[in-house]
Parts: C-alpha cells; sequence; structure tokens
C-alpha cells in the first residue's frame, strides 16, 4: 500500500508523511510485561502471552532449561524458593510450544535432595512427558572464557550452555549482600567451582557472567516474596503475597521493574546498576513499555 494512503486511512496527520512506518509504532524501550492474580498458573501464562507467547521463544524439537531458584530446603509458603504452580506453568507453556525436552535444575546450597522435595518443584514436574528433574552433575560443567573484569573464566553447567533456549525462573526475595536477588543473581544456579568467593565483588562479577551467558526469557515470581532474611528465610512472617508475575526478554528491565515492588529504586542494586553501565539491559522504567495484563 502506498505510504501516504496508508497514513491516511490510519487517521495520521501529514506530519508523520516523512518519518519512516517502522518508526510510528516502535516501542520506546524494552517490554515488561507484568500480571496480576491469585491463580499463580494462570498469570505466569498471561505474562508470557503478553510477549507474543511461548512460541515466540521455544520451537518445535528445541531443549530448553528452565531455571529456577530451588536452592533451599524450604517450603512454597516460605518464599525462598520458586513457586512451583509457576515453574509448572512455564514448563507445560514449553512442551505446549513443541519443546522436545525441557530440563530443570539448580545447584542448591542446602542438601539438592531435601532442595528439590521440599521447594514443591520436584513434584510438581513428576510425571510430565519430555521433562527432566534431575541434580546437577560435576562433570557437566565446563570452564568458559569471560574476559570479564572481576571473572576471567568461570565453570558453567553444559546442559544450560547446550540448551536451544535458557528461561530463568527466579523468586523475587530479599538478599542479605545483595539486597535483591532476581535474575541476574538467578544464574549463580548455574554456576560450578567456589561461587562464594565472587561476593566480595559479586555485582561486577554477575554482570560478567550474564555478558556472556545470555537469558532468552526471564519470568519473575512475585506471588510470595520474601522480604526479610534472605535469601534463605525460614519465618512466615517475613513473606509478603504479592500474586504478581514478571516476564521480559531483558533480564536488566526484568530485574529493575521488579526491584521497585520492594519500594526500592533499581540503582539501588549495585548489580543491576552495573549491567546497565554494560548495555546488557535498560534499567530505566521511564524508557520501558509496560504491559500489565
Amino acid at each position: 500500500m502506498e505510504r501516504r494512503r496508508f497514513i491516511r486511512l490510519m487517521g495520521l496527520s501529514s506530519l508523520f508523511w516523512s518519518l519512516p512506518l517502522r518508526n510510528l509504532f516502535a516501542s520506546t524501550g524494552p517490554v515488561v510485561a507484568v500480571a496480576d492474580g491469585a491463580d499463580a498458573a494462570t498469570i505466569t501464562r498471561n505474562a508470557i502471552n503478553a510477549l507474543g507467547g511461548m512460541k515466540r521463544f521455544v520451537k518445535p524439537g528445541n531443549t530448553v532449561v528452565v531455571k529456577p531458584n530451588m536452592g533451599w530446603d524450604r517450603t512454597p509458603e516460605l518464599a525462598a524458593n520458586t513457586n512451583p504452580l509457576v515453574v509448572r506453568a512455564v514448563v507445560e507453556e514449553c512442551l505446549r510450544a513443541g519443546a522436545k525436552k525441557v530440563k530443570v535444575f539448580d545447584r542448591t546450597c542446602n542438601d539438592e535432595r531435601r532442595c528439590y522435595k521440599n521447594s514443591g518443584i520436584e513434584t510438581a514436574l513428576a510425571g510430565m512427558k519430555g521433562v527432566e528433574v534431575k541434580h546437577v552433575e560435576e562433570e557437566r560443567y565446563k570452564k568458559v572464557a569471560l574476559g570479564g573484569k572481576a571473572l576471567q573464566e568461570w565453570e558453567l553447567y553444559g546442559e544450560a550452555l547446550s540448551a536451544d533456549v535458557y528461561i530463568n525462573v527466579p523468586v523475587l526475595k530479599h538478599h542479605g549482600l545483595s539486597k535483591l536477588t532476581i535474575g541476574m543473581k538467578n544464574v549463580m544456579g548455574i554456576m560450578g567451582g567456589n561461587r562464594g568467593s565472587i561476593h566480595k565483588n559479586i555485582d561486577v562479577a554477575l554482570a560478567d557472567i550474564n555478558s556472556v551467558f545470555k537469558t532468552h526469557l526471564v519470568v519473575v515470581d512475585a506471588t510470595r516474596i520474601l522480604t526479610a532474611h534472605g535469601p534463605q528465610g525460614g519465618d512466615i512472617k517475613d513473606v509478603k503475597q504479592l500474586n504478581k508475575v514478571i516476564a521480559s526478554t531483558d533480564i536488566v528491565a526484568a530485574d529493575a521493574y521488579a526491584t521497585t515492588l520492594f519500594g526500592l529504586k533499581p540503582e539501588d542494586i549495585a548489580v543491576t546498576v552495573e549491567a546497565h553501565k554494560r548495555g546488557l539491559g535498560e534499567m530505566r522504567i521511564d524508557r520501558m513499555k509496560i504491559l500489565k495484563v
């Protein structure tokens, strides 16, 4: 269709004739979908669908890694781990999109058997065809060149490195060192070696890892948030029900928006600032397109 006729049909002013059409409808920044509701599975799907649906990310025959936080021997209501209903909804959407295999794992901080079971995630995914929930295996770590400011190289989990699609599904919660732990910190679950050693320079180290290892989709569980004594928690008094799920392809934007749910600003979180400075994503809320669904 000839450009001027198209613009007239759309009811647009001739003042725009000199502008490329693609710029008229372009988003001003990354899209962050925020879904709200009491049903965790439903709002998880709503957030993903607002971004175009899982078929945008997962193609038939793909191997997908869905990486929740299940690092702690805590039950779901204590909000130390990702809500199992959120995880199952993400996995189900991957399978519907045609994934051949969905792998779910985390390098836990407490005993892995108890973490997998008591988090509720192992049980939630039990019996699902095409879904593999297993403990990490030391021999599968591979040394990766990072060339970062703090880390020149590190061992990362081979199952994550070889996946066609990596979906990061953190829980939003307090952290005693980094203030919050969200998407960028959840990537620590694929790190081998002595992860504790990065705590002295954690914001720079996490930016180093996220600059090389890319998350294709981040789905932040904010159905229940741990407001204090994180990352392990253990007291129901520290848990707040928010009934929200956030999704984005921009991990920095997702983390930045999630930070506001704590009454904090993105610039209060050092790793968000460091990642933004490196061009890994957007931290300025006014530069994002927020879709509330």
